[in-house]
C-alpha cells in the first residue's frame, strides 16, 4: 500500500491485518519506561492510533476524538497512541495513552511500518479498532500522511463494537 507524504510516496512494509482477524498482543512503553500489553482479548473495546509525527494539526484531530470517546461503565474505550520512537513533548491528552512502540511489534504485527524516506522505520498514520472479543473490528491507514481519520465513521463503528459484542461467543 502506497502512503504520500507531501512530496514523498512511502510504503507499508507489510500487509495490515484483516477486520475479523484476531488482534496481536504487543507490548509497548510509557514515557517511563513501564512495559504495557495492548491487543488481543482483554474484555475492553481498544483504540490503537499510530502516527510517525506529531505536530499541531495532529494533536487538534486527537483532541478531538478523545472528546468523543465513551468513558467509564460497560462502554469505556481504551485509547492509544503509538510511536516507533519517544517523543520529547507532553502532549496533555487525558484519555489517549502514549506508548512507544520498542520492539517494533505493532508496526510488523499490524502492518503499520513505513519504508522510504523521510519516514523510514516510523509507523504510518492508522487507527485500529478492536472488539471486546480481540478481533480487528474496523481500521483506517490513511492514504495521505496530511489526511485527517475519519472521526465520524470511527465513532459510529465504536458503537457498533460494543453493541455487537454479547460474550456468548458467535451463535
Amino acid at each position: 500500500m502506497q502512503i504520500k507524504f507531501n512530496t514523498y510516496t512511502l510504503r507499508l512494509e507489510e500487509m495490515p491485518l484483516d477486520i475479523g482477524y484476531a488482534s496481536e498482543k504487543i507490548s509497548v512503553k510509557d514515557k517511563d519506561g513501564n512495559e504495557h500489553i495492548l491487543g488481543g482479548q482483554n474484555g475492553k473495546t481498544q483504540l490503537i492510533i499510530s502516527a510517525p509525527f506529531m505536530d499541531d494539526d495532529l494533536l487538534k484531530e486527537l483532541q478531538e476524538i478523545e472528546k468523543e470517546l465513551p468513558s467509564g461503565g460497560d462502554y469505556e474505550v481504551s485509547a492509544s497512541l503509538i510511536f516507533a520512537e519517544d517523543l520529547k513533548d507532553d502532549l496533555n491528552l487525558a484519555k489517549i495513552k502514549l506508548y512507544i512502540d520498542y520492539k517494533e511489534e505493532f508496526g510488523d504485527f499490524y502492518g503499520a511500518k513505513l519504508t522510504g524516506e523521510p519516514y523510514d522505520n516510523k509507523l504510518t498514520k492508522a487507527i485500529i479498532l478492536i472488539s471486546k472479543d480481540g478481533a480487528i473490528f474496523y481500521d483506517e491507514f490513511v492514504k495521505d500522511l496530511n489526511d485527517k481519520f475519519s472521526q465520524e465513521t470511527l465513532m459510529r463503528k465504536i458503537y457498533a463494537a460494543q453493541t455487537c459484542y454479547t460474550g456468548k461467543g458467535c451463535h
